[in-house]
């Protein structure tokens, strides 16, 4: 007899593995899914060209409903049936009209949510993250009725919120702690060629600032003040400041938590029977929020939870290819040089071009290429491998020596 697998959390790390799963061991559960939004999975990376109008919600889904129907998977979505606890010692949950479920397996998959950060005034209506298709809807029926649009943050979920409020014919400013957009993927000078282009685009930045108050009117934000005391108008405050795992059901059933849900390499939590995979998890002292290690996450685990053998899941050095506006960005690595190591760069301004390589004793260990990425994956790979650069130092900054001699 089959045992049952379930899953709370219908996004893209859980479907993954439960694709995964289907994949190399399409009989082993009778897999019932547990999701919030009334919706099947759909790819939350594409949220921007909704937002902006490029392309509409059922054009982003990753499985419909008629997959889970087809791969004889029970979905439940919506408020009534999310999960609101876990019994590890009955092996049921609950969901929020009181029914209860008997799992053998089960997979936490929670995701995470917007940083809200408790600045005075940010309950008020307006205020709000960009993580979710009702988000987005939000943002769209703001933005029809009002034309003063505020994002704090400065990394690349701010950078996609402003240009698709930009786009939808917003008046936007980009307010930054850092002084630099894009702070932890770029450095200075490739920041500020972006902020360049972005402002050409009728975004407006303010950096080295932050909101100290929210400013509202019958309950609405109308305003921010920064903490220099100047004021924006702001008809929509969207907070792009970072994500926090929801580790709430778990640490409510007892499975060990401190910043996500604690997993070892198996993707196990401190329940033989509780997996867990996502934005929602901490392996070792690392949180996640980028697809590649979400997806081998979600590998490792189906590849156990179908037991062909103990699988591991390790991390590694994470790559971050992007697509602003149109702009090619990828980083990866040591951005800074250090007192050990040295950089190499071009640029070319006119071409609105940037590299920089890192280097340390012969070997890359760090990458920033800005509006040409035609060479990622042999860059990538002298970094992973570790490779000694000595013989084509001299050339290495423009690029692969067979694409020179093409």
């Amino acid at each position: 007899m089959k045992e049952t697998l379930l899953v709370i959390g219908n996004g893209m790390a859980g479907m993954h593995a439960v694709e995964e799963l289907l994949r190399i061991a399409p009989d082993e559960y009778n897999i019932i899914v547990f999701g919030a939004e009334p919706y099947g999975n759909y790819n939350r990376i594409m949220l921007t060209p909704v937002l902006y109008g490029a392309k509409q919600i059922d054009e982003i889904m990753i499985h419909d409903f008629d997959w889970y129907k087809k791969n004889n998977i029970t979905l439940y979505c919506g408020q009534d049936k999310m999960i609101t606890a876990i019994d590890t010692q009955a092996r049921t949950v609950t969901t929020a009209d009181a029914d209860k479920i008997s799992y053998d397996r089960l997979l936490i998959a929670t995701g995470s949510r917007s940083l809200i950060l408790p600045i005075p005034g940010h309950a008020v209506e307006g205020v709000m993250g960009f993580r979710d298709i009702a988000d987005v809807e939000k943002m769209i029926r703001k933005a029809e009725t009002h034309h003063h649009a505020v994002v704090l943050g400065g990394g690349l979920l701010g950078l996609e919120a402003a240009n698709g409020l930009s786009q939808r014919g917003m008046e936007v400013t980009v307010v930054n702690r850092s002084r630099h957009i894009l702070n932890k993927q770029l450095d200075k000078t490739a920041g500020d060629m972006l902020q360049s282009e972005l402002q050409q685009k009728n975004i407006a930045f303010r950096l080295g600032l932050s909101i100290k108050e929210i400013n509202h009117h019958d309950g609405h934000v109308n305003a921010v003040t920064l903490d220099d005391n100047s004021r924006l108008a702001a008809d929509i405050l969207v907070m792009a400041t970072g994500i926090v795992p929801n580790t709430k059901l778990a640490e409510q059933a007892g499975i060990e938590c401190d910043r996500g849900i604690l997993v070892d390499h198996a993707m196990l939590t401190s329940d033989p029977r509780i997996y867990a995979v996502g934005e929602c998890v901490q392996h070792g002292r690392e949180l996640f929020g980028l697809v590649a290690p979400v997806y081998q996450q979600a590998k490792v685990c189906a590849e156990n939870l179908a037991e062909h053998g103990r699988a591991r899941f390790k991390t590694s050095i994470h790559s971050t290819v992007l697509k602003v506006s149109g702009i090619d960005l990828f980083s990866m690595g040591e951005l800074q040089s250090g007192q050990d190591s040295e950089t190499l760069t071009h640029i070319d301004h006119h071409q609105r071009l940037y590299r920089k390589l890192v280097l340390k004793n012969n070997k890359l260990i760090g990458i920033i290429m800005y509006g040409n990425t035609r060479d990622i994956a042999w860059y990538q790979q002298l970094l992973l491998k570790q490779t000694d650069i000595a013989d084509i130092r001299d050339q290495l900054i423009f690029g692969k020596p067979e694409t020179l001699a093409a």
